[in-house]
């Protein structure tokens, strides 16, 4: 009992002290005599996991933990970077080198009205929902059958795709 009174006090230091947002605070005289306060039983907290695409996309992920081991949660969570964090939430950002699930899963580029190159969710005929857009194409330069493509809607189903139609297109936009 008495061990876990010191984990539950130590926990409580841990979460007060500027050392542990992961921002390289010093643990100076002041902040080692910060008062604790009382705590009894283990750290409830919401972790929010934010995973940033390379289109962009943020996907949120909130869960509930009960953190027994700082040591053990801070391991937990190695490969995330530290957004925010207080005595109730903390919050870790992760840069994923993929396409977000909702590109792979109904990602299309296509051509708005005015011609920007876009990605529609769903096809561009079927959908005016825009999920992210690009640049002016100057539509007068395009292939006819490029710009038939773009008007049907060109599937993202990979990062490279991705990536291969904003190059590949990228060399017809508008000059302003």
């Amino acid at each position: 009992m008495r061990t876990i009174a010191k984990l539950i006090v130590c926990l409580a230091v841990v979460l007060i002290l500027p050392s542990f947002s992961g921002n390289g605070a010093e643990l100076t005289e002041e902040n080692k005599n910060t008062v604790v306060q009382e705590v009894n039983g283990p750290l409830e907290v919401t972790v929010i996991l934010e995973r940033v695409y390379v289109d962009g996309e943020v996907s949120e992920e909130i869960l509930k933990e009960t953190i027994l081991s700082m040591e053990d949660f801070w391991a937990y969570y190695e490969g995330w970077s530290l957004v925010h964090q207080d005595e109730d939430q903390v919050v870790f950002q992760q840069r994923v080198d993929d396409i977000s699930p909702l590109l792979k899963t109904n990602g299309y580029f296509g051509l708005t009205e005015d011609g920007i190159l876009s990605i529609f969710n769903g096809k561009p005929d079927e959908s005016d929902k825009v999920i992210q857009t690009f640049f002016q194409i100057d539509v007068e330069k395009l292939k006819s059958y490029q710009h038939d493509l773009l008007k049907k809607g060109i599937k993202i189903g990979t990062k490279d795709e991705y990536i291969n139609v904003i190059e590949t297109y990228k060399t017809y936009t508008s000059s302003p």
